[in-house]
Order: C-alpha cells, then sequence, then structure tokens
C-alpha cells in the first residue's frame, strides 16, 4: 500500500490564477446569470433549453439523488423520462465562486415541503459555446426535512 503524500510534488504545475481572479465580478454576474437561467429551465422542465446548459460531451457527469448519469446522453434521457410535476423548490444558500474567467463552482441548498433539504454542485466552464455545466451533483440530507 502506497504512502498519501504529505509534501508538494517535485514537479508543481503554475497556474494563471491570481488572488485578484478570484470572484471577479462580471464572471460571479455571468454564472449567476446562467445558474438563474438553468434553474428557471429545470422549473418548467424546459427540455430544449437545460440541455443547452449542460456540456454536450460524453465527458460530461451528472450524480443525482439515485442516479450516476455518464455522459450527456444519458443526462438527456433522464431529463425526458422524469416526472413534470412537483418540481418547484426554494433556493437559500446559493454560493458562486469564479476561479479566473473561464471557471465557477456553483452551489445551493433547494427545500421542498415534506422532503428533506437537497443540495446541488454544479462545475461550470466558459467554453466557446458559453457557460455550460461539467460536472453536477445532487443530493439531500436525509436527516434534515425542509420547513418552507
Amino acid at each position: 500500500m502506497s504512502e498519501v503524500r504529505t509534501t508538494q510534488p517535485e514537479t508543481i504545475h503554475p497556474t494563471n490564477i491570481q488572488c485578484g481572479d478570484i470572484n471577479q465580478s462580471t464572471i460571479i454576474e455571468e454564472v449567476r446569470a446562467a445558474f438563474n437561467q438553468y434553474e428557471q429551465a429545470l422549473m418548467k422542465n424546459d427540455l430544449e433549453a437545460l440541455d443547452r446548459f449542460f456540456w454536450a460531451d460524453s465527458r460530461v457527469i451528472r450524480f443525482g439523488a439515485n442516479e450516476n448519469l455518464y455522459g450527456i446522453e444519458a443526462i438527456r434521457a433522464f431529463r425526458q423520462a422524469r416526472p413534470t410535476q412537483g418540481l418547484a423548490r426554494t433556493l437559500r444558500e446559493t454560493h458562486i465562486t469564479a476561479f479566473g474567467q473561464n471557471f465557477a463552482i456553483a452551489t445551493t441548498e433547494f427545500l421542498r415541503p415534506g422532503q428533506p433539504i437537497g443540495r446541488q454542485t454544479q462545475v461550470w466552464v466558459c467554453l466557446a459555446e458559453g457557460w455550460r455545466i461539467v460536472s453536477a451533483h445532487v443530493s439531500a440530507l436525509p436527516s434534515a426535512m425542509a420547513e418552507v
């Protein structure tokens, strides 16, 4: 069994991101707008719009509450098969952190009456076609019921 490294690797890959590049207001605004548009499409179950927010690639990943989806085709199939009722939810503790001009993480909690508190993380990357979700994770806190 190999040991866990506790020191820096011999080769450090420098990043071009400086402290001043974290949370640039224009990037936060762009990602927040995309995040909000995604949320609106999700509440309307607008499949065409939802599809545009995800990276159209076999490497995109969405881990859901009960499913692991690998690739855009699996995500599309999930969206087409999911129930269209009971989608409304209230968001809270939404945080967006941008690293440079092309990478951001959005996290939020969501509430539905009588259901466990949900959590969502989205990794957003600015590609040639615009901001896209390249990885998403949705889960619930089973012991914490939402009070809306």
